[in-house]
This record gives structure tokens, sequence and C-alpha cells, in this order.
């Protein structure tokens, strides 16, 4: 069902991925704590050894995800934002 109203919507443009380091006992906790918040994304390990995982969240969550996440007691670098 094509509509005028979603015709052409770029739905790519919605979702944001974040790349980020936190220490490798950290991610379990990381995981925990965006899963608790009101699901505003979801987290991915990349690479447990180094501490890498992507943050998959939407371009219209990710400022307040981000701040939730820099007010917890987390040393997490993001790599991309």
């Amino acid at each position: 069902m094509d509509t005028k109203e979603t015709k052409g919507t770029d739905w790519k443009n919605c979702d944001w991925l974040v790349k980020a380091r936190v220490s490798k006992s950290d991610i379990q906790m990381l995981c925990k704590l965006v899963e608790g918040m009101g699901h505003l994304g979801v987290v991915t390990t990349i690479d447990r050894e180094a501490g890498e995982v992507l943050i998959q969240t939407t371009k219209s969550c990710w400022p307040e995800l981000k701040l939730l996440l820099q007010k917890t007691s987390l040393n997490i670098e993001f790599l991309t934002s």
C-alpha cells in the first residue's frame, strides 16, 4: 500500500549506529543499561577483547541515550556519533 505520505520515505536515515569502547568487564552492564532505558537502543559486541561495541538506535533517540550513558559510572568512549 503506497500512499502519498509514505512514498519515498527513506528508512535508512532513521537508523543510527554508534561505535563505542568500554572496558571488557563493562560490556554486559552497558547492554543491560541500554536495554533498561526504555529500549532506546540495542548493543552488539564487535570485539570483546578490545571492548568495542555497536549501539544501534535512531537519530531521534540518540541524543537522549548519549546523555544518559554519559551520566553512568561507565567509562565509555564514543568512537563515532
